[in-house]
């Protein structure tokens, strides 16, 4: 039975899961009825952070142009360009045994692409959701639903996996940002 978490909240995934090695983070949105004339595309992306909060280099940020990080043990699955349908629209695998002992954190964000050029931010967007499933069995351990607290942002990050005391643990973040996926590409330390 999955924990359902708010804002805030923290939960451990690996101490109340013994044995789980790997997991799969869906992420999922809907579009509300818009007739600004254009599409819109989001994209989810993570970003592997030190103890610093900040990504190492490019190759710690991982998105549907650069699918793998972390020696191979986070891979997104690819990009769903326009959310049509139920279920996650993206995913992430994330083995958390082969994760560098360097990452310590593993950030998962939602962005509007293009979002100030096409004049859309997350006020037309519902339902966003972060997901941790067992990989092995499908079943869902973790649910966060964002809520419709964001008006302004084109960019948000959802959630983030930890290591604490040598266990995985997850925090349910829901922080957001104008500036889009720039904006947290400088707080992230790639800028």
């Amino acid at each position: 039975m999955a924990i359902n978490l708010s804002k805030g909240q923290k939960v451990d995934l690996t101490k109340t899961n013994p044995g789980l090695t790997s997991v799969v983070v869906g992420l999922g949105w809907d579009v509300n009825k818009y007739d600004g004339g254009n599409d819109f595309d989001l994209d989810s992306s993570v970003f592997l952070l030190n103890e610093n909060g900040q990504a190492a280099s490019e190759a710690d940020f991982v998105f549907y142009n650069n699918t793998t990080g972390a020696n191979g043990a986070v891979v997104h699955t690819g990009d769903n360009r326009t959310g049509a349908g139920s279920g996650d629209d993206e995913q992430v695998t994330v083995n958390l045994k082969n994760v560098p002992a360097n990452i310590k954190k593993i950030a998962f964000t939602i962005t509007i692409h293009e979002g100030e050029e096409r004049n859309q931010n997350f006020g037309q967007v519902s339902n966003s959701y972060v997901r941790i499933l067992n990989e092995s069995t499908g079943e869902e351990l973790i649910r966060y639903d964002l809520g419709e607290d964001f008006s302004i942002e084109t960019a948000i990050v959802v959630g983030e996996l930890y290591r604490h005391n040598e266990e995985w643990k997850f925090s349910a973040i829901g922080s957001g940002y104008q500036g889009g996926l720039g904006a947290l590409v400088k707080d992230f330390g790639l800028a």
